[in-house]
């Protein structure tokens, strides 16, 4: 094992539409751009700070579809994938590269105006989805219906 890990996590909003293409081979891909923020109070003028990073996302095959449906600007996503850089040589002949996030999974936390909407785009964490077992087993054992016995023991 080399001990070794490429997993990037986000939950932010998008700052535009998603931008989605096809690729020469008929696959869908999707352009994400997600900016995640912070604040924080600066402990000398006690002034109130904030800082917003982005983040390049993209998503192949049916996330990107689903991606092109479902996302609008200023959506709260989460996005779960990994790091990959890539290097292309541009028109002009100067050789470029760029960082993204290759998302495996994403999940739409609600649409702009809408409040505490949730909508699974991809499948259920293994966490979420024990836990939405356990809830279903315990609500259908509410609803069973007990009979005592109506003959001889």
């Amino acid at each position: 094992m080399t001990g070794t890990l490429n997993k990037a996590l986000l939950i932010g909003h998008l700052g535009h539409d998603p931008d989605v293409r096809t690729l020469n081979s008929g696959e869908p891909v999707a352009h994400l751009s997600i900016a995640t923020s912070e604040a924080w109070k600066n402990k000398s003028t006690s002034a109130r700070r904030d800082a917003t990073e982005w983040h390049r996302v993209v998503l192949y095959k049916r996330l990107a579809e689903l991606a092109g449906q479902h996302l609008k600007k200023g959506t709260l996503v989460y996005v779960e994938g990994h790091l990959q850089t890539r290097k292309w040589t541009g028109k002009d002949g100067i050789e470029r590269h760029t960082t993204e996030i290759v998302g495996d999974e994403l999940r739409m936390l609600h649409r702009p105006n809408e409040h505490k909407l949730q909508i699974t785009v991809h499948e259920d964490p293994p966490v979420e989805r024990f836990l939405r077992q356990e809830r279903e087993r315990a609500t259908s054992k509410d609803n069973l219906i007990t009979r005592r016995p109506t003959g001889p023991l």
